[in-house]
């Protein structure tokens, strides 16, 4: 049944309102009457999708107001000082490198080139050359993980768009091949959470419901902020989108819902995945890169969603932050939190069908 845009538009405000009261991972407090400020404390990725998908929102709804709000969240975390670079404190560098579209702030250009830059010539590598990753508890020596995708190379992609860098995008483009080369299983077309040149395993072989998602999520993404990729990647991402997506809608539950190790009915629900696969599939489709036949799996996952938002705009059933399992229980034991990205990842796939609602009337 169509949802309409009264309703979507009423708990994309809630949702929004969710993120802007976290404080921090499973910490939230009252916001002030009369306006929009966002509390998250910490300069990481989880803040860095959550304000991905609140940028896409102001944008979409022409929302100048909260943009402002986004610009001041930007200005409080640079004015005090960042933390030392790495994969995850890469991710807010995303919407960044969107924001300076929006307001004159010549130091944030500086600063967007200045990353990308590092990201190119001094982030750790891998073998074969992949960005290592590297996080602030741990270097991660040898390590792909799937995540990198998502917190590193759009923001890479963006900013050499943004900046005419082909040479960045170029680096974006090389990171989506390596990572597909030693974490897409080419039986399932799944991914795995990630990969060690120390001794050339998977670590647990897991096919992580959130680490897949961000797959679903960064292939089209990087259609849209890239105006021009080579016919051959694009074959090749599209063929690789396709075949992760026929497993994943071949593993989801009557309910909607993705389960926190993909192929295990008995793991946990996952609503962060849940809202990232809905959401990849839909703009997979908008983009020619998936089939028609995909769009009743979004749709059921939607309405999975939809139901997992509680009265103060919170997302509920979204695990904490994973790092590398090494077994498949580690996963199926993680806690569930209030969490930035889990707001994020609900708000882009709401922003994305309120737009088609949009289109068809209703």
């Amino acid at each position: 049944m169509p949802i309409d845009r009264d309703t979507l538009s009423e708990t994309l405000s809630r949702v929004a309102t969710g993120l802007a009261r976290l404080k921090g991972m499973n910490e939230t407090a009252a916001i002030d009457e009369g306006m929009y400020e966002l509390q998250f404390d910490e300069w990481d990725w989880e803040v860095g999708v959550g304000i991905y998908g609140l940028i896409r929102h102001a944008e979409a709804v022409k929302d100048k107001s909260l943009m402002a709000a986004i610009a001041r969240w930007y200005d409080w975390q640079i004015g005090r000082g960042l933390p030392p670079r790495q994969v995850n404190s890469s991710s807010p560098m995303l919407a960044l490198s969107v924001l300076i579209d929006h307001v004159d702030r010549p130091d944030w250009e500086a600063l967007v080139k200045d990353w990308a830059d590092w990201l190119v010539n001094s982030l750790a590598r891998t073998e074969d050359g992949g960005f290592q990753h590297v996080v602030k508890e741990r270097m991660n020596d040898g390590e792909l993980w799937d995540d990198t995708l998502f917190m590193t190379c759009l923001f890479l992609a963006r900013a050499g768009e943004r900046f005419g860098r082909q040479d960045w995008i170029e680096e974006a483009f090389y990171q989506f091949i390596v990572h597909e080369r030693y974490l897409a299983d080419p039986v399932t077309g799944l991914w795995y959470h990630g990969w060690t040149f120390n001794g050339r395993h998977n670590f647990a072989n897991a096919f992580w419901a959130r680490g897949n998602s961000w797959i679903t999520v960064a292939i089209p993404e990087l259609f849209s902020l890239v105006s021009k990729i080579p016919d051959h990647l694009r074959r090749h991402l599209t063929f690789i989108l396709a075949s992760q997506v026929r497993t994943l809608v071949a593993n989801q539950r009557d309910n909607g819902m993705f389960c926190t190790l993909v192929c295990d009915p008995d793991s946990p629900p996952e609503t962060s995945a849940t809202a990232a696969i809905a959401y990849g599939i839909l703009r997979g489709i908008d983009l020619g890169l998936l089939d028609e036949s995909f769009r009743p799996a979004a749709d059921k996952a939607l309405d999975a969603v939809l139901a997992r938002i509680d009265d103060n705009g919170i997302v509920l059933e979204v695990s904490d932050g994973t790092p590398m399992g090494h077994s498949l229980d580690f996963y199926r034991q993680i806690p569930n939190v209030p969490a930035p990205y889990g707001q994020a990842l609900v708000m882009l796939l709401l922003v994305r069908v309120m737009m088609e609602t949009e289109m068809a009337g209703v």
